[in-house]
């Protein structure tokens, strides 16, 4: 990608947007110099996200699965909003819903997802509870290119962080959180720098 092309970015989010508004507010501050956040999109009625990402100046939509008779009807509409912003990307930011055929063959290796665990362990919801429950030492997040599978695709970076003993769902999430957004803006600044390559099911980095 030239250096004077900033990547559109559309993210999606389900809830109160924590990840969201660190890519939005890393984009103004300069530290995503290639990354254009443009649009928010939310699936949930009254997601914190959505007045959120507007106060912060991003275009943010509902854009409700229930509106709709079938899940590619649903994505349809939301590739229509996409296609209007010119979108390049899409990254995921506690975006509760799998995505399916029809974004990811508009966006073919252009979908990035966080999830709090080391993939491919504890994949799905509540993951910090899962890894407490199964009393790993070691748990982190994992970056990783979307494909139809729930949480599978191929992984662009991984971050450790140690559990605790005294640790709960609550306070491994709140650890993690900041983890989450030190990896997803590194991920999204190699996206947009083009130094990310798919090779089956590993990516490589490569050099600016």
């Amino acid at each position: 990608m030239p250096d004077e092309t900033r990547l559109r970015l559309a993210i999606f989010a389900s809830g109160r947007g924590s990840n969201a508004l660190s890519i939005i507010r890393a984009s103004k501050e300069g530290r995503l110099p290639r990354v254009e956040p443009v649009m928010v999109i939310c699936d949930k009625a009254g997601a914190p996200v959505v007045d959120r990402a507007r106060e912060e100046g991003i275009s943010a939509f509902e854009i409700l699965p229930r509106d709709f008779s079938s899940k590619e009807e649903y994505e349809r509409a939301i590739l229509n909003h996409l296609r209007e912003k010119a979108v390049d990307a899409v990254a995921l930011a506690g975006y509760m819903r799998l995505v399916g055929p029809v974004l990811i063959g508009a966006f073919p290796d252009r979908i990035l997802n966080i999830h709090p665990s080391l993939l491919p362990a504890f994949p799905g919801l509540a993951a910090q509870k899962q890894a407490i429950d199964y009393g790993v030492k070691i748990t982190g997040v994992t970056v990783h290119f979307v494909d139809l599978l729930m949480d599978h695709g191929p992984v662009v970076l991984q971050k450790s962080l140690p559990v605790l003993p005294e640790d709960t769902e609550e306070t491994l999430s709140r650890r993690l959180l900041s983890v989450e957004h030190e990896a997803y803006l590194e991920a999204l600044d190699a996206l947009s720098r083009g130094r990310l390559k798919i090779e089956g099911r590993r990516v490589r980095w490569l050099s600016d």
